[in-house]
């Protein structure tokens, strides 16, 4: 589903009632040409020197590398940008305390690359399915994606619940989309890269979100170590796993891991419990019932 109207015209209730029916959107014009440029500028020594993948999954003629908040201090503006947060938010939300960074991949599909294998990107993880969503991806193009390069295929009515129990009828949609603009898609769409029968190098970027209680795609924390997430925002620096997840997930120390982006050595400090509300008050109560 694509939605023609300028971001400060996009309510995101709406949009995250259109992803959780369609599976998949297009938002045209999320950012400038001139973001697009400035952020492709930065990681062409990237993909001119990163070698082709291996394996037929990720594809002989197809190009993959991370870290993309570490090579370029543009890309913030894309895993931060707040229609693409507060969608993710809306929808994951419900199920954990915090959402966290899935990766960022630069990808580029080369001429003769074929179709990668249809995938939902949810099955990383053995978790149950068909309840809950487990991630959202966001596609920004940095080329046209057309029919002929290689734009992402979806498959409707493929996405949770009901349409994981059966296989797809019918072509997917291709993504067909400019630079500026972003697929969305859920972790439970049935997806994969289309064939490039053009003459073109496909190149854009993969940005992903995932429940906050889940081991992303992307080791975060090595990624980004404390002496590279000091240059984040708290806001960023929090999503990229420097913070905890109620109840005490990820601590240092029993303390929240953006301590270590202090210039406080790390030494023991004592443990600070980190419960949601609701374990707030049942341990309060038990407590109070031992005295």
């Amino acid at each position: 589903m694509q939605h023609d109207l300028p971001p400060t015209g996009m309510n995101s209730s709406d949009l995250a009632r259109d992803l959780t029916e369609e599976g998949f959107l297009i938002l045209p014009e999320l950012v400038s040409r001139q973001k697009i440029d400035d952020l492709l500028s930065d990681l062409a020594p990237s993909f001119a020197e990163t070698p082709l993948c291996q394996g037929d999954f990720y594809g002989p003629l197809t190009q993959r590398f991370g870290g993309l908040l570490a090579r370029s201090p543009h890309a913030a503006d894309f895993v931060m940008h707040p229609i693409i947060l507060q969608l993710c938010r809306n929808i994951l939300g419900p199920f954990c305390d915090t959402i966290q960074l899935n990766l960022t991949q630069g990808l580029a599909i080369y001429p003769g690359a074929p179709r990668q294998f249809p995938h939902r990107d949810q099955d990383m993880w053995r978790g149950e399915v068909g309840r809950i969503e487990y991630l959202i991806n966001v596609m920004w193009p940095f080329t046209n994606y057309t029919a002929d390069n290689g734009a992402t295929l979806l498959w409707p009515d493929s996405h949770a619940p009901s349409g994981l129990d059966r296989s797809p009828d019918g072509e997917p949609v291709i993504a067909e989309m400019n630079p500026g603009s972003a697929l969305v898609f859920l972790g439970s769409t049935l997806h994969g890269a289309g064939a490039n029968r053009s003459q073109d190098v496909r190149r854009g970027m993969i940005v992903s979100y995932c429940l906050g209680w889940l081991k992303p795609y992307e080791n975060q924390w090595l990624t980004y170590p404390p002496a590279t997430a000091r240059a984040f925002s708290p806001e960023l620096a929090g999503l990229v796993g420097y913070q905890q997840h109620r109840p005490n997930l990820g601590n240092v120390e029993g303390r929240c891991p953006s301590l270590l982006l202090g210039d406080r050595m790390l030494v023991p400090i004592g443990a600070i419990d980190a419960l949601r509300p609701d374990q707030v008050a049942a341990v309060a109560d038990f407590a109070k019932s031992q005295s």
